[in-house]
């Protein structure tokens, strides 16, 4: 006789009870993906360099009845990741979710940055979600338990077309393929290190996300687009909180691209 489940697929999107961690969780993505997960029942904690941005933000979002607070901290800086975690195991405990979305931005052009911005940038991209992965996954994987989503780009996946920027004053810098590239990568590390501890490990690579660009790039960018437009807050939430819950409990190691199907062609 096969046993039925009282579970309903709805179901298995909740997060309810469950601890979140959304580093630079203020900026761009990281106020949907905060905002989606703390709606789906989890605790949210909000967390980059500026506290006052993430204290607005967290302020926000309780107003609109969901359980958010704020936390400050550096991924540049090895001692206030770990200073980080150990504020929120001793207040909160163990992470059950963990979002790396902080980013330190570098000078768009080819040949701006400075080796100091350079490096600086690698620091944080890099080095820092290696550290903040360290630090918060040791207590998942040690309970048996743990989600880890880390937040790269389609810059990761494939070359930009330099055409879109052509005549304007911005452009993808080029550090970030190196570290969103290496994110995706890293992403399959860990998710084969930690599957044995029952610690799941994904990676969501966005598309062009509109934040009210100049016109001509919206239009050059949205004419590559199968579905024709940019992302926004809703398709980076939605697939935020699918890996983050038990609807994708059979899912790691996986890259998902949220990008309008511009990659598929």
């Amino acid at each position: 006789m096969i046993e039925v489940s009282d579970t309903t697929s709805l179901d298995l999107f909740r997060l309810d009870g469950k601890l979140a961690l959304v580093t630079g969780g203020s900026g761009f993505y990281g106020t949907p993906i905060s905002r989606a997960l703390a709606q789906a029942g989890a605790k949210v904690i909000i967390a980059s360099r500026n506290r006052d941005n993430c204290e607005a933000r967290a302020a926000v979002f309780r107003e609109e009845g969901l359980d958010c607070i704020a936390e400050q901290f550096d991924m540049g800086d090895p001692a206030s990741i770990t200073g980080l975690r150990d504020r929120i195991e001793s207040e909160h405990g163990v992470l059950d979710i963990l979002v790396n979305n902080a980013l330190q931005r570098s000078p768009t052009h080819y040949d701006e940055a400075t080796p100091e911005q350079w490096a600086a940038a690698l620091q944080a991209n890099i080095t820092g979600i290696h550290l903040c992965t360290c630090a918060f996954s040791a207590g998942m994987r040690k309970r048996g338990s743990g989600n880890i989503i880390n937040i790269a780009s389609i810059y990761g996946v494939v070359a930009p077309n330099f055409q879109i920027y052509e005549g304007l004053d911005f452009a993808s810098p080029p550090d970030y393929p190196f570290h969103k590239g290496g994110l995706i990568a890293y992403t399959r590390y860990c998710a084969s290190l930690f599957g044995p501890d029952g610690v799941r490990v994904n990676c969501l690579s966005p598309g062009g996300y509109y934040s009210g660009q100049a016109e001509v790039f919206v239009n050059r960018y949205n004419a590559r687009v199968p579905l024709g437009r940019m992302a926004d807050d809703d398709d980076i939430a939605g697939p935020v909180v699918f890996l983050a819950s038990e609807a994708s409990r059979y899912i790691t190691g996986a890259n998902i691209l949220v990008d309008g199907g511009l990659t598929i062609r």
